[in-house]
């Protein structure tokens, strides 16, 4: 396998230049695959069945509004989503459908190299892989989705393996500052996303998780002085691991943080200020609208706030540069699951 040997840029962490499988064929953590990737290289042969989880969850943002879908697989239950906020009125649609013991959702194994359907009773959801990009599409009673986002050849996004031993490990995909165009439905009024202005952002997940996790997520995408600015910031669940979540994406080019940064929040407050910190990011984040959502059915719970809002402050490249961040739309969150 080619890597980049520890010491050759800014993080201490091993970047992988070649495919790999995630897992040895007895089903425990292949650890060539541990270290963060440019592309998605990463494949993803769990074995087993009852602590894997497989996602794919997309938002899609433009200056006035934004829509996410998201399919998630936990083995022993599956959900549908899609969300859509109107910023001038906060007003909102959300469509959230589970299924316990479902009988199959196919998930690709390697990111971006197959596609998603699936089908509740209440929504319809496809994520295509194109030969013009990635098309989005959902359909329920209040709200419909048919969006395209574009991947140009060499697009550089971020996927690390977070090892917490070798039976429970995740495979992480994070991509923004991805165009998107199309249309989104909501209660009979239509909306347009113009890729001039619309930002795509992925999360991908593969892995086994531990029984109870807390997380901190962050993301954004668009322009800041005429640079094109990417954020991908984490939190907690990968402290003690030797790996993060972190990086930042300048005018294309992907920038990853080795170190764990701080998060400071009021979880009594969650429309105040966030701040997050580290020696190459310093930002303040200021939400408007929160999405809140709790689940409890039996020893499987979630309880997560994930807010929109804008990001500024700086954030400092490979080489040092120091790159001003001022109003950069995205989004935070705390999310805590015991599943």
């Amino acid at each position: 396998m080619a890597d980049r040997p520890a010491d050759s840029g800014p993080t201490h962490e091993r970047e992988i230049t070649s495919r790999v499988d995630l897992c040895l064929p007895d089903g425990r953590l292949n650890p060539d695959a541990v270290g963060w990737t440019r592309q998605p290289l990463h494949r993803a042969n769990l074995r087993g069945w009852g602590r894997n989880k497989r996602f794919e969850y997309w938002c899609v943002t433009t200056p006035t509004h934004l829509v996410a879908v998201n399919v998630s697989h936990a083995d022993y239950r599956v959900t549908y989503a899609a969300f859509f906020l109107d910023f001038a009125t906060d007003r909102t649609v959300q469509i959230a459908e589970r299924s316990m013991l479902p009988l199959g959702t196919p998930m690709p194994l390697t990111s971006g190299e197959g596609g998603v359907r699936a089908r509740g009773r209440s929504i319809a959801l496809g994520f295509d892989e194109t030969p013009a990009g990635t098309r989005l599409r959902a359909r329920s009673a209040r709200l419909s989705v048919d969006l395209l986002v574009d991947r140009p050849a060499g697009h550089e996004s971020l996927g690390v393996v977070v090892p917490w031993n070798d039976r429970l490990f995740q495979y992480t995909r994070k991509d923004n500052c991805l165009r998107a165009q199309g249309r989104v439905v909501a209660d009979g009024q239509a909306y347009e996303f113009d890729p001039d202005t619309a930002y795509a952002s992925l999360d991908h997940g593969r892995g086994r998780w531990p029984y109870s996790i807390v997380w901190n997520w962050g993301a954004a995408s668009g322009r800041c002085g005429g640079r094109e600015i990417g954020l991908q910031l984490g939190g907690k669940w990968t402290v003690g691991t030797g790996m993060t979540e972190n990086a930042i994406r300048v005018d294309g080019r992907l920038h990853k943080i080795g170190e764990e940064l701080s998060w400071f929040y009021d979880s009594h407050d969650w429309l105040a200020p966030w701040r997050i910190v580290g020696s190459r990011v310093d930002l303040v984040f200021t939400p408007f609208h929160d999405r809140a959502a709790h689940s409890s059915w039996l020893v499987v719970e979630s309880d997560e706030h994930q807010v929109f809002g804008y990001y500024s402050g700086h954030v400092v490249t490979d080489e040092g540069e120091r790159v001003p961040v001022d109003g950069l739309l995205g989004w935070a969150e705390e999310v805590r699951r015991r599943w």
